[in-house]
Order: C-alpha cells, then sequence, then structure tokens
C-alpha cells in the first residue's frame, strides 16, 4: 500500500512540476504601433526632468530654445533602458512652453522595434497637439514617421549616450 501511495504521489508531484516548467514566459512585443491613445494623458506620466532656459545642443530645435522656454520631459510607465537599449513599446513625451504657459510644441517618439527604423535606433518620432493627439500637416497626414521634420529628429538624437535618448 506505501508503494502505491508513493508512486500516486510522485506521479501527481511531476505532473505539477511538468505543467509549471512548460508555461512560457510572457514575451516582450516584437513591434509597437502608436496612436492617439498613446499619448493620452501624457502629463500624467512620469516626469523625469524640468529644463529652463536655453540648451545649446537644441539649437532651433522644439520651437523655442531661449531663456522663456521651460521643457518638461515624460517617460510613460517610468521606462527605463536596459542594457544600453529602450524596449519595444518605450514612449517619451517632451512639452516646451514659454514663460506664459503657452505651448511652444510637443513632440514624442515611441520606439517601435521589428527593424522599423534600423538608422534611428527603430523609434519613431511625433509631433502632437496639446491634448495629446497626434498633430496633422497641411494635407491631413499624420506629423509621425522616421524621417519627421526633413529628419531633424533622428539627425539630432543619434548623439544621444543611450539609445538616441538624452534624457535618462
Amino acid at each position: 500500500m506505501n508503494k502505491k501511495l508513493f508512486f500516486a504521489f510522485t506521479l501527481l508531484l511531476s505532473g505539477l512540476l511538468l505543467s509549471t516548467s512548460c508555461k512560457k514566459e510572457e514575451e516582450a512585443p516584437q513591434e509597437f504601433i502608436a496612436n492617439n491613445q498613446t499619448f493620452t494623458g501624457f502629463k500624467s506620466f512620469t516626469k523625469v526632468a524640468e529644463n529652463i532656459g536655453p540648451d545649446p545642443s537644441l539649437g532651433a530645435a522644439h520651437f523655442g530654445n531661449d531663456s522663456t522656454v521651460t521643457r518638461y520631459i515624460y517617460f510613460k510607465d517610468n521606462v527605463a533602458a536596459s542594457g544600453g537599449s529602450y524596449p519595444v513599446g518605450a514612449v517619451i513625451v517632451k512639452e516646451s512652453k514659454n514663460d506664459e504657459g503657452t505651448v511652444n510644441m510637443i513632440v514624442a517618439m515611441a520606439k517601435r522595434g521589428n527593424s522599423f527604423n534600423t538608422q534611428g535606433g527603430d523609434w519613431e518620432w511625433f509631433v502632437l497637439t496639446s491634448d495629446g493627439t497626434i498633430a496633422k500637416d497641411e494635407q491631413g497626414n499624420d506629423m509621425r514617421g522616421t524621417a519627421l521634420l526633413n529628419g531633424a529628429c533622428v539627425s539630432c538624437h543619434a548623439g544621444a549616450e543611450t539609445d538616441y535618448v538624452f534624457s535618462k
């Protein structure tokens, strides 16, 4: 009787161990495609920086680079780089305001992955409206892509120390 009980217990334990070891770990997404909901409520994202005044590295970028500008940088879900790279799905928003509190410009970047933009670390660039929706150009096209603003985004961010990101 003890042998049968021992055998049944061993079989049950083996089955449990086998079933838990066969479960797949959640995999990171292969590609992330941002939409208007991605940026909704961006002011509730983690604010990682508040920079006041001119920044020589910006030049004319982000409309307003003088003593009157304040730049707020937000990271969705407080995402961080790991091993020198941000994960697919990382979202960063930069809002620039003048000293009267008027928005100069809101820009964003989202890590797409899947070799979307190999020349730019798989990042996609965006111009947003004040409510966080993707802005439209004069033709009604979304202001997003790899060559946004004539490639100014990727060419400038290529100089960042960590995966095209200056702030964190």
